[in-house]
């Protein structure tokens, strides 16, 4: 996500909390004072041990109370904006996975969590536990060398339960972008890897910032996050390159994808000019990762990783593609490079500089669950580096509030949404946490 990568993020950060000798490592969010209320840990008893081998554009959101140093917690520990009627907490359901990227389902009715690997294989979660037989192991052809490469992310077909077409995306060995289809078996158990057909390729001049979510919107096209290239600074300035699908949201038809025509290109996606790639749904992102729809509302949170100050949460209105979202022109708000000139670029709605809060944001899903009805509405998101997650919803006065949800010692690699709406944190360190609602003490 930084072009560090991950490792050396986790070391640097290491580093600092065994200097200040805290676990939650929250350093770069500076040292502001505590909030009013300083509630206690929240835990819930995790399951058994699982098998397992081995609207439109709008301003800037109101700052964030600035989060106290922590003593070290098991449990995240929650802050009261959430506690109305049921006091929200992280739940571990499965443990010991190997660097997991991402976590769905598959839209059939049937329960099942599909949890992506880096190294390239799709694990189940069925009834409490992790299977021992991958979904689909894609180990020979991934490319993972690179801590930003590897297998990041599965999207199962609107009509999954009838075709049993799945994608992926995930880095090859030479280190380029790999959209692809495969076919499931019966059982929804279990995908045929000798089933693949490849969508698209894209070359990936660097090895980081591959962006590397698909996602299928609500009008049933697939949307594919692409990051600028990677290397620091966009130096080939791929994101404001129109010819290049690097530094995009890219919008494609794969409803009818097959081996002899891989997608179609939605004939109202925009039109960005002569020479423009068509498939190009939006620009000037840096490196997307992750973005999801409101699945009441079908807007999109697009979350951009910043370069050396500034993480930002996009906003796209349902169904309006086109925009420019700035980078490298901006850096959040903050000018980076060049002169846009006449270019409209689209503000974010929201910022955070790493002295406030960490160092690489991590995009989440707008609540739309049951177990906390407190929270519902409002977008979900957190940092890799400082374990923070945040709420962030509408003021009420065309601004954005922002709010500390939970301090976590996790390194924050996705989030997750299942069939009903409930969330789920991804560690890279293995962990799978459930977003639960417990009685208010």
């Amino acid at each position: 996500m930084r072009e560090n990568g991950l490792n050396q993020r986790i070391s640097r950060w290491t580093g600092m909390s065994m200097l200040a000798g805290i676990a939650l490592l929250l350093q770069a969010c500076g040292s502001g004072s505590a909030p009013a209320s300083a509630p206690t840990a929240v835990s819930v008893a995790a399951p058994a041990a699982t098998p397992m081998p081995a609207p439109t554009e709008v301003p800037l959101a109101s700052p964030s109370p600035e989060p106290a140093t922590a003593e070290p917690q098991i449990a995240a520990t929650p802050t009261a904006e959430a506690r109305q009627d049921m006091q929200p907490a992280l739940q571990m359901i499965a443990d010991g996975l190997e660097s997991p990227t991402y976590l769905t389902h598959a839209g059939d009715g049937s329960g099942v969590l599909y949890i992506t690997e880096q190294p390239g294989r799709v694990r189940v979660w069925r009834d409490g536990q992790v299977l021992p037989t991958p979904f689909l192991d894609l180990t020979d052809r991934v490319g993972d060398r690179a801590n930003e490469q590897g297998l990041l992310s599965i999207a199962f077909s609107p009509d999954f339960a009838q075709s049993r077409r799945l994608f992926v995306n995930y880095t090859d060995t030479a280190g380029d972008t790999v959209i692809s289809g495969f076919i499931a078996n019966a059982d929804g158990l279990t995908a045929d890897p000798s089933s693949e057909w490849v969508v698209m390729r894209i070359a990936q001049p660097y090895a980081n910032h591959n962006g590397g979510q698909i996602k299928f919107g609500p009008d049933g096209m697939l949307y594919i996050g692409m990051g600028d290239g990677g290397a620091a600074g966009d130096p080939q300035n791929f994101a404001q390159n129109m010819r290049s699908l690097l530094g995009k949201m890219l919008r494609i038809d794969v409803s009818q994808s097959s081996p002899a025509q891989p997608y179609r290109v939605p004939a109202d996606n925009p039109d960005f000019g002569d020479g423009a790639r068509p498939e190009i749904w939006a620009s000037g992102l840096r490196n997307p990762w992750r973005f999801s729809f409101d699945r009441v509302t079908g807007d999109m949170f697009i979350a951009d990783v910043g370069q050396n100050a500034f993480e930002e949460i996009n906003f796209q209105p349902a169904n309006q593609g086109g925009q420019n979202y700035g980078w490298k022109f901006r850096e959040g708000f903050a000018p980076y490079a060049g002169d846009p000139g006449t270019l409209v670029l689209t503000d974010p709605i929201h910022q955070y500089a790493h002295r406030e809060g960490g160092c690489s944001v991590t995009g989440g899903y707008v609540y739309r669950g049951s177990a906390l009805p407190s929270l519902a509405g409002a977008y979900i998101y957190g940092d890799f580096c400082s374990g923070l997650i945040w709420t962030l919803r509408p003021d009420g006065n065309g601004g954005w509030q922002n709010d500390i949800l939970f301090r976590t010692p996790y390194n924050i690699s996705s989030f997750g949404e299942d069939e009903a709406g409930e969330l789920y944190v991804l560690d890279r360190n293995g962990g799978v946490y459930k977003l639960v609602g417990v009685p208010a003490s």
